[in-house]
């Protein structure tokens, strides 16, 4: 029979936003739900080594991450439930979700921290050398490759963005695209060609990944677009980078979004345009997609979060004492 879940701060989504909005809401006294959704822990437990989350001398797991700030969530008074809501109904002034297991979760206030999905080529290889020479995010791991061949696949201002930001680390960055011209943005394409650490290769499709004997990603099959001719191009790390796909379909007509369905908010703050709704993370930030990033606004939207239950409250005891 389907149960009916109370909280302060109802939130959905459990990465590194989620999580923390969970921690500082525990400990602001709201009991926090957190509903996992289909990912737990969200895309760094997809991640093996992580080397720039703060605090950490030593490359640290994705995986252990994530299970470290879902434990400190529990240990503050986090509730944790493992399901996947379906609808949402946001009408207020209580913020009501149904789960795929037919309960009911109703938040004062929620915190949407649903993510967004790096999208990927499905081709054959990649997803079984994720983490051994393939990956989507250059900021992430191309500290990884410092000094080696890498490759960047894409043509608009995530590829070149990430391309640019390689040859901090490489002085062989090959940029693979499969048609004659870039869709960037003009002053990135300036940038990139100007950049002579960088080799565009024009129509070219990326058919399969292929690997070594030591089981990492050796080089990538290519095909013509043009003349239908075969090639191979070696490469020691290969950065997938055609755009990202946020989770916001569950708010779509329910909350303003942007041309490319990233939640919009409040300049500077994670305030969506109702009130109490708050989101954070990946779904709002299409620029830097960081799981410190992440992890900081889920912060912003729990304090946020307790703000508005306060003046909520103060002003709903000041009306019943008139």
């Amino acid at each position: 029979m389907a149960t009916t879940h109370k909280t302060r701060m109802l939130i959905i989504g459990s990465g590194p936003g989620g999580l923390s909005a969970a921690i500082y809401g525990a400990r602001a006294g709201m009991q926090p739900i957190v509903v996992q959704g289909l990912q737990p822990g969200g895309q760094l437990t997809i991640t093996t080594d992580v080397e720039n989350y703060p605090g950490f001398r030593e490359v640290i797991q994705g995986p252990w991450l994530m299970q470290e700030m879902e434990a400190q969530a529990v240990h503050v008074g986090t509730r944790m439930m493992y399901d996947v809501i379906t609808s949402v109904d946001l009408e207020g002034p209580t913020f009501k979700a149904i789960g795929d297991s037919g309960d009911i979760y109703e938040g004062e206030t929620l915190v949407i921290a649903t993510g967004a999905q790096a999208q990927w080529l499905g081709v054959p290889g990649e997803q079984e050398l994720s983490g051994k020479g393939v990956s989507a995010c250059a900021t992430c791991d191309g500290f990884f490759y410092r000094g080696k061949k890498v490759v960047v696949i894409g043509g608009g201002n995530t590829a070149v963005e990430e391309a640019l930001y390689l040859t901090n680390h490489s002085d062989e960055v090959t940029l693979i695209h499969r048609r004659d011209t870039l869709r960037a943005e003009k002053i990135l394409q300036d940038r990139l060609f100007a950049n002579p650490k960088i080799k565009v290769v024009w129509n070219q499709r990326v058919e399969r990944f292929l690997d070594g004997a030591n089981g990492e990603l050796r080089a990538l099959a290519l095909i013509d677009t043009q003349t239908g001719e075969q090639s191979e191009i070696l490469t020691d790390g290969a950065f997938v980078a055609i755009g990202h796909a946020p989770a916001t379909e569950l708010f779509k007509g329910k909350l303003p979004m942007d041309e490319t369905g990233y939640l919009l908010v409040e300049p500077g703050t994670p305030k969506t345009e109702i009130p109490g709704v708050f989101a954070c993370g990946d779904v709002m930030d299409h620029t830097y997609r960081q799981a410190i990033t992440a992890a900081g606004t889920g912060c912003m939207a729990a304090l946020d979060a307790e703000r508005y239950l306060a003046h909520r409250d103060f002003a709903e005891a000041a009306k019943v004492e008139a």
